[in-house]
């Protein structure tokens, strides 16, 4: 009898260490919040990776993620599956409405499911970026493999998370073959995708008894909000504009100056955003900078506009195209088209209004009193003492004679000197009298003299 009794006291010790979830068995002070509440892409893949690295930083016990994504690119739900699957810290997922696509697999990473009335788990096949058709069976089968893998790492069925992908799957009264898997709450609850139905974060800690732990939600700060600021599409095509104007300034005018300077942090402002996000790859970013070096060759260098000049401007636009984009070398497929679509016309208007811009500035440069400095906007009259000439105007309709042939250029004798002359085409022989018609530049001209 007193060792059934001591049976029965450990395994209720057992149930009530279990609770709702794995964190029960300790002490919960701290719990860290933050939101996945849009297309999961490189924007959000580094907004978690930030939010998992100050929960750690904070000393946080329980993570708690609030979803609602209709997912995005796979290989940043990768990341961040792993990421979640790593955590030395206890992490919740909140499914406030949906958690489809990339979104299931990352909610199948965390240590408890749960979720708000009326949310929905599921339907993970992966789609291209073009049409939203079914992707080929290789990018199927990763997708099959990381949701197998990431459910049992997590103890939930690895067949039903298969079926969430693949449309071939069929589990006996679960899913029939020609439909993928999307759960309710209360199926996702029977089928152990869901630890519990709750309509908020608040009442999820109250039934656990966690409503006195501090608690601290994650927003993003001023430095990724200006960050985000500088990824729209309006700012991005407002630096373009900057990029190629100041490139354009610079090369029609000598030296180093403000033009080269205003392009060059255009181009720092607008690729460090797309870079510290995962959009623009080390690769993209020399395709730009290869193209500015093209150009620059094409217009010091080789004489004319061809080839170099050609590729330099195709290298230069399609840096600043691939920049904005998650390609993974040149794969496009799950890139939405919106995006690509996007990121062509932003740099397409940019560019246009550029050159257009170009034309409609340089006739005005000269009247902006700012630039009266650095360029020669006034026209030098002669009547104001300016000349191109070395000789004194006096001369002119002095006579003299050839020194040596004029053919038309030579010399003739004035007074005794010797100038550098030419005529008006004509030869004219040793001897002949000429008159002194124009002193403009390093030679006079001249013409014969007739009585």
């Amino acid at each position: 009898m007193k060792k059934n009794l001591l049976v029965f006291l450990i395994l209720l010790l057992s149930f009530s260490s279990v609770g709702f979830g794995q964190v029960n068995s300790k002490e919960i002070n701290k719990i860290f919040t933050f939101k996945i509440d849009k297309d999961i892409d490189p924007g959000m893949n580094r907004r978690v990776k930030i939010a998992l690295e100050k929960a750690k930083d904070e000393d946080a016990d329980l993570i708690i993620i609030e979803m609602d994504t209709y997912g995005g690119a796979v290989n940043d739900a990768d990341d961040i599956r792993t990421m979640l699957l790593e955590s030395q810290i206890p992490i919740y997922v909140f499914i406030n409405k949906d958690a489809a696509s990339a979104g299931a697999l990352i909610s199948i990473a965390t240590d408890s499911i749960y979720m708000a009335p009326g949310s929905s788990i599921g339907a993970a096949t992966v789609v291209n970026g073009t049409d939203g058709a079914a992707a080929p069976d290789k990018y199927q089968s990763y997708m099959r493999s990381m949701m197998r893998s990431t459910a049992e790492a997590q103890g939930r069925d690895p067949k039903i998370a298969e079926a969430m992908v693949d449309e071939k799957i069929q589990i006996d009264g679960i899913t029939e073959e020609g439909s993928v898997i999307t759960f309710s709450v209360s199926e996702a609850i029977k089928y152990g995708f869901c630890d519990g139905e709750y309509t908020s974060i608040a009442e999820i800690l109250e039934a656990q008894n966690l409503q006195n732990a501090e608690l601290i939600t994650y927003e993003p700060d001023q430095t990724e909000q200006i960050i985000s600021f500088f990824l729209s599409p309006a700012v991005s095509g407002f630096l373009i504009l900057i990029i190629i104007g100041g490139l354009y300034f610079e090369l029609q005018t000598p030296g180093i100056g403000f033009p080269l300077a205003a392009s060059i942090i255009a181009v720092i402002l607008y690729f460090i955003p797309f870079y510290l996000n995962g959009l623009a790859e080390n690769w993209e970013i020399i395709v730009f900078f290869v193209g500015v070096i093209l150009l620059a060759v094409e217009l010091f260098v080789i004489p004319g506009f061809g080839v170099f000049g050609v590729l330099g401007i195709v290298c230069i636009l399609a840096g600043l195209v691939l920049g904005m984009l998650p390609n993974q070398n040149f794969d496009f497929q799950f890139v939405p088209a919106e995006d690509l679509f996007g990121a062509l016309l932003t740099v397409i208007i940019a560019s246009i209004a550029s050159v257009g811009l170009v034309f409609w500035l340089t006739p005005k440069v000269n009247e902006w009193g700012a630039f009266s400095g650095v360029t020669l906007a006034n026209t030098q009259q002669r009547s104001e003492g300016f000349t191109s000439t070395i000789y004194a105007n006096e001369l002119i309709g002095k006579r003299g004679k050839v020194h040596s042939r004029l053919r038309p250029s030579g010399r003739v004798e004035i007074e005794g000197e010797i100038y550098d002359a030419y005529s008006r085409g004509e030869f004219l022989d040793q001897g002949e009298e000429v008159v002194v018609i124009s002193t403009e530049g390093t030679s006079i001209k001249v013409k014969k003299w007739e009585a």
